[in-house]
């Protein structure tokens, strides 16, 4: 399954959630917003949230890093994955 993950240079929870992620072995796309000066509009048009990171598995977007930790200690990062 597709992980994407909109970022910027300066985000503390984006370095999180890209070390949780290589740390569980799984690959992602980064696409760094961080020289778009617009981009928590697009974020917001493309996610629903305003706030990076936004992590989309397949066509779910999940939130940031704390939703995504919430979804792996429940299971259902590995289920969203298999799917």
């Amino acid at each position: 399954m597709q992980i994407t993950m909109y970022t910027t240079d300066w985000c503390p929870y984006c370095i999180r959630a890209k070390a949780f992620l290589e740390q569980k072995g799984l690959a992602f796309e980064e696409i760094n917003l961080a020289g778009d000066p617009d981009f928590r509009e697009k974020i917001q048009a493309l996610t629903g949230g305003w706030t990076v990171p936004q992590i989309v598995i397949g066509e779910t977007p999940i939130g940031g890093y704390d939703e995504l930790r919430r979804l792996d200690k429940a299971g259902e990062l590995d289920r969203l994955l298999a799917a």
